[in-house]
């Protein structure tokens, strides 16, 4: 009984989690947007450049943060400020990895676009679970940052 009612506070703190999509494309961020509130978990808010990002930083745990972004390449800024200045665990979801392929000081990773799905869906569980301090096993298809 006991294990039952910490299974639920742990997969009911893991839902709390509110992800920050930071993605000019809106087609694209519409699909991540659907895929998070799928899984029943909240999105704190779309964001297309740094302004909106930073404004909607308070509301978030996890973001997902594209590289190039309508006010130009800052999804590398945005990403360390969202980890730094608001604790929030970020990963860059780009066709150009290479561009953070050295690490962002406070982000967790990068993924390739396209992204399926299930990978988002892996991506938000792991990243939720590690906030709360729960095992968690990395995607695949994430490259983890030293």
């Amino acid at each position: 009984m006991a294990t039952n009612v910490v299974r639920r506070w742990q997969r009911d703190d893991l839902m709390k989690q509110r992800v920050l999509i930071v993605e000019d494309e809106f087609l694209i961020a519409l699909d991540l947007e659907a895929t998070v509130e799928g899984m029943g978990m909240r999105v704190a808010g779309l964001a297309n450049g740094r302004e909106q990002a930073l404004r909607l930083a308070p509301l978030a745990d996890i973001a997902f943060v594209d590289v190039n972004l309508a006010d130009g390449p800052t999804g590398p800024e945005i990403g360390r400020r969202l980890a730094q200045e608001h604790g929030i665990a970020v990963v860059f979801m780009t066709g150009n990895p290479e561009v953070v392929a050295d690490g962002v000081k406070g982000a967790v990773g990068v993924v390739q676009k396209p992204v399926m799905p299930s990978v988002v869906e892996q991506l938000v569980k792991y990243l939720a679970a590690r906030r709360v301090g729960m095992f968690a096993v990395v995607p695949a298809q994430m490259t983890i940052f030293a």
